[in-house]
């Protein structure tokens, strides 16, 4: 049976401000329906395959479970690392996870923030490589370049493997770095060379045997960290400590580069890993004027430019190869030839400890979502969603007090000894170290608006007393 293992880790640092530490690239919106998570699982439709195995950030666990609820997309697990530690060790997780059942299983390791627009030609490369794969090969997709690009990595294709299917494989010759522009024409005249695509096929007995072949210390450490692992409703967990002692390679450095059995299986899909702004407008939908705009957007005499409006209206007038972005909290201005230096905006933020390196104004909870509204030294103006049948965890605060007031929907609230309810225009105040929560148990969401005053506002000012809550964190 055909696993899909998606991987939904990484930070997206080249799409900021839109993707952020805590809410990066693959669970946006921004290249057709749905996030970028959302289609990585739609397109496996039409193959015969088993629920995905998801492998994320522990910070990111509710928003992935959450969009595949969205979808309708159930998943055989959902694999939490607690802090990355690069592909080779999550695709060894994933590998012993499945083999425990079937050390033979075909994994199709997915990354969840890419582009494919041809799915259907994305189903017959993958039904090539399973041919190999079935063979004792470790297989890897290129892509097949229609321009000398430079951000991706190339393979070079080598000698043709026998196969029954009519897309061919390959022997890899050799896996190739990000090339200069004259390296890059010189690779795409030549025909034999593909891009780098990062998604495999393979079984997971083959994997983990070249692994141990060629990095022993990094399938020591993930199967010591594999043993500490237990379920957690519907997320798996491991000791943090030992995942810590696991090297942080990727699968190209540590097997495909290495290995003698690395094979090549062509893609022609309109694929793109979206790893900057100018990739992105790449892939959109422009306009006559070669502008790709999304949001509350006006142009005049405006031409091959991306435009993305969240929050207000943006205009431009006489501009030509721009990136302008807008978020509630931010607003990136920058050449499209220049995006990729966008890193090093996300650089200076995180030494300045700002906010909007991490976190979107809108925060996303098991729950439901805060946005905030407003701010100043002494109060935090939020807007609080609450899903039918959730409840925030029971808390209290040393520093703050909170005004609630009910904009639509039912709050069941629990105010120290107290439980009732409040509905439409009502409201109560939370005193200064007064346990407290709030559960919608109604059918439709439940907004509010929180103000929070006092002499200290952040986040951190709060003692749970929900257990799991606790043992999990999070605000709420």
């Amino acid at each position: 049976m055909l696993i899909p293992i998606v991987m939904a880790g990484g930070s997206g640092s080249r799409l900021w401000p839109l993707s952020r530490a805590n809410y990066p690239k693959q669970f946006l919106s921004i290249a057709g329906k749905g996030s970028l998570l959302q289609q990585s699982v739609s397109r496996l439709d039409g193959m015969s395959h088993a629920d995905p195995f998801v492998i994320c950030n522990e910070e990111h666990r509710f928003i992935v479970a959450e969009q595949l609820r969205q979808v309708r997309k159930d998943h055989s697990g959902i694999l939490l690392e607690p802090f990355g530690r690069n592909t080779a060790a999550a695709v060894a997780m994933a590998a012993l996870f499945n083999a425990r059942h079937d050390r033979d299983s075909l994994l199709l390791v997915l990354a969840a923030d890419q582009v494919i627009k041809k799915v259907e030609s994305f189903h017959k490369s993958v039904a090539a490589a399973i041919d190999h794969a079935n063979k004792g090969n470790l297989v890897t997709f290129g892509i097949e370049p229609d321009s000398p690009h430079t951000g991706y990595g190339y393979i070079k294709a080598g000698e043709e493997q026998r196969g029954s299917n009519p897309i061919k494989g390959y022997k890899v010759n050799s896996f190739v770095e990000k090339p200069n522009l004259e390296t890059a024409q010189q690779y795409l005249k030549d025909g034999s060379y593909l891009w780098n695509s990062g998604m495999f096929l393979f079984k997971a007995s083959t994997y983990l045997e070249e692994l141990e072949k060629f990095r022993p210390d990094i399938l020591k450490a993930c199967e010591s960290a594999f043993d500490s692992h237990f379920e957690d409703l519907d997320f798996i967990r491991m000791s943090s400590e030992l995942f810590s002692q696991i090297p942080d390679e990727s699968i190209d450095f540590a097997v495909m580069e290495k290995t003698k059995k690395a094979v090549v299986v062509p893609m022609d899909a309109n694929w793109s890993d979206v790893g900057s702004w100018s990739a992105l407008w790449g892939v959109s939908n422009k306009d006559e004027q070669g502008n790709a705009t999304r949001g509350d957007v006006l142009t005049e005499q405006t031409q091959n430019s991306y435009i993305y409006s969240q929050d207000k209206l943006v205009a431009t007038v006489g501009v030509d190869n721009l990136i302008v972005v807008e978020t509630k909290d931010a607003v990136l201005v920058a050449n499209k030839d220049k995006v990729q230096d966008v890193k090093s905006i996300v650089n200076q933020l995180k030494q300045q400890n700002r906010a909007e390196c991490n976190q979107h104004q809108e925060v996303y909870r098991p729950w439901g979502s805060h946005e905030t509204v407003s701010q100043g030294e002494r109060y935090h103006v939020k807007q609080v969603l609450v899903k039918p049948k959730e409840k925030t965890a029971l808390q209290m605060h040393h520093h703050r007090a909170e005004h609630w007031v009910v904009v639509s929907g039912t709050a069941k609230v629990t105010k120290g000894n107290e439980t009732f309810l409040l509905t439409e225009n009502q409201s109560t105040y939370i005193p200064v170290g007064i346990p407290h929560s709030v559960e919608n148990p109604g059918q439709v969401p439940l907004e509010l608006v929180e103000v929070r005053s006092g002499s200290y506002l952040e986040e951190d000012d709060i003692v749970r007393f929900d257990a799991q809550a606790s043992k999990f964190g999070g605000d709420y």
